[in-house]
């Protein structure tokens, strides 16, 4: 290992994180139990530039080692807005009359929302605080922001570790997305105050 250097990307250009993107989504294929399959159909293209075109605002941070990407974090604050049709194409999903989506089904759903929504680091790269570091780095941006009270980490199917080292950071589960496809976690910010469930 080299130097270490974490670098937030200014310049809107996330093309540096397209094969982490794309090796996240064999990583998660990798540990899926439901339906590992759809992780053949999602890439950087369909799942991260998608999300960073479409978000209200949006945070993304690589550790590169010696100038070499070799993981990232990505943050996102969304409107809520259009919940009943947050089923993206590549969802496992039969009938999205029967199943969750991304948000939960509470009566009362902010108006914006944060999302840690990857979080990788390369093999070699993990359990040496990095994970902890990039985490760190998205919860504090995503509680800079003064109308964002609640924030979401959606978990895919089988990532027991990624599970548990949220839990084990104030997340609470939420509900299961698509059929237990990937498992939401949210949590509030210290002075907000819970919705109606």
């Amino acid at each position: 290992m080299g130097k270490i250097t974490l670098e937030e990307i200014e310049d809107g250009n996330i093309e540096p994180c397209r094969s982490l993107c794309n090796e996240l989504m064999a990583f998660q294929k990798s540990k899926a139990v439901i339906a590992p399959e759809v992780f053949d159909s999602m890439n950087f293209d369909n799942r991260m530039k998608r999300s960073f075109e479409h978000a209200a605002e949006s945070q993304v941070v690589v550790v590169k080692d010696d100038g070499v990407p070799v993981g990232y974090v990505f943050s996102t604050i969304d409107s809520t807005a259009n919940r009943s049709t947050a089923i993206p194409d590549w969802a496992p999903v039969q009938d999205p009359a029967t199943v969750k989506g991304l948000y939960p089904d509470w009566d009362e759903l902010p108006a914006k929302v944060g999302c840690l929504n990857n979080l990788y680091l390369r093999d070699g790269y993990r359990d040496k605080g990095l994970g902890s570091r990039l985490f760190n780095l998205s919860m504090d941006w995503l509680e800079s922001f003064p109308d964002v009270d609640l924030i979401f980490i959606y978990v895919s199917n089988g990532n027991e570790d990624a599970l548990q080292f949220y839990l084990t950071r104030g997340f609470a589960f939420s509900h299961d997305v698509f059929g237990g496809f990937i498992k939401a976690l949210y949590r509030y910010k210290s002075a907000a105050t819970p919705a109606s469930s």
